[in-house]
């Protein structure tokens, strides 16, 4: 709904230029979620699973979107993955983060949601699938892998997926991640706290921020496209 609100000190604030056009542009999306259950209903659970259900929707949405474009502007998988598909499947911790800082008296939900997003996107994310994977791989190897008296009768395969530009993409991701949280530890030593500052101070660090990430990028880029001394993976584009 698009209607003034009111603040923690009980000012009301009024709609905005931009608030009102983001509105008018996610319409479609709004009446569409508008099927999520009141967070009352069954102690929240039932809010909670199908809210998921729709990020997930989102998410598939946007990542296929931007896998189609990079293969249609002829860019390769790895650098693919690192912008269009990570942008499109992170924008909804973007905007989680950003109505968490604004709404919350603390810092925590904002960063916290940066953080546990990526520990599940790599634990669960990856983990789960890999692991889905490998049981459905050895399940349909071992088929007649042993006679009746115990004898090999074949040689078990190996579940093998070779890594392109990985070991850049991990390496630079944890010097940035470092760099980012050794920017939050000075910010809270020198404002105060995480979040927040005079304008100088935040626009500095959002613009610190961006450029950490443009450097992952193009570094990351380098490594995929060979250009680093790492071997560049096939791509291809889904049919």
């Amino acid at each position: 709904m698009l209607h003034p609100t009111k603040n923690e000190n009980g000012e009301i604030e009024q709609v905005s230029g931009g608030d009102a056009a983001m509105h008018f542009l996610s319409v479609g999306w709004k009446v569409l979620f508008s099927i999520v259950p009141p967070a009352h209903m069954m102690g929240g659970w039932a809010c909670f699973v199908v809210s998921l259900m729709m990020i997930g929707l989102i998410v598939i949405i946007v990542g296929s979107t931007a896998t189609l474009l990079g293969c249609v502007l002829g860019i390769k998988d790895g650098l693919t993955a690192v912008t269009f598909v990570a942008i499109g499947t992170s924008l909804p911790d973007t905007f989680a983060s950003k109505s968490a800082a604004q709404k919350e008296r603390y810092a925590d939900a904002a960063i916290g949601n940066i953080t546990g997003s990526n520990c599940v996107n790599v634990f669960l994310g990856l983990g789960l699938p890999w692991m889905i994977s490998t049981l459905y791989y050895y399940s349909n190897d071992s088929t007649n892998k042993f006679a009746a008296d115990g004898t090999i009768c074949n040689t078990p395969g190996v579940y093998h997926v070779p890594k392109g530009s990985l070991g850049t993409a991990v390496q630079m991701y944890l010097l940035c991640s470092v760099i980012g949280f050794v920017i939050l530890i000075v910010r809270r030593v020198v404002v105060g706290g995480e979040l927040g500052g005079s304008n100088c101070g935040r626009f500095t660090t959002a613009l610190f921020f961006f450029v950490l990430w443009l450097v992952y990028v193009v570094v990351v880029g380098l490594s995929t496209y060979g250009m680093l001394g790492e071997a560049a993976p096939v791509t291809g584009c889904p049919e």
